[in-house]
């Protein structure tokens, strides 16, 4: 299964729709998705299949400048919980 994101303009912003794997390596892709444009505000993360550690502690940073995730994970969402509590 390899990485997708698709980009969408919503009501709420820029969406994105991240699918698949996503690892360490993707981080850039993902951050060019984030910044470009009018930037993200929201990320429907219901078709995310696998991260790694970098990946959840990128999503923390996400959310603490404001990005909303929608369909999130129960192990993501605890996971970056976790992370933040290490801070």
């Amino acid at each position: 299964m390899t990485l997708r994101i698709e980009r969408m303009t919503t009501t709420r912003g820029t969406l994105l729709r991240v699918c698949g794997q996503l690892r360490s390596e993707d981080l850039g892709e993902l951050q060019k998705q984030v910044d470009g444009g009018e930037g993200a505000r929201v990320m429907d993360l219901d078709e995310l299949a696998l991260v790694d550690v970098e990946v959840v502690r990128f999503l923390g940073a996400c959310e603490g400048r404001g990005i909303e995730f929608v369909n999130c994970p129960p192990y993501i969402r605890e996971w970056m919980k976790r992370e933040a509590e290490k801070k």
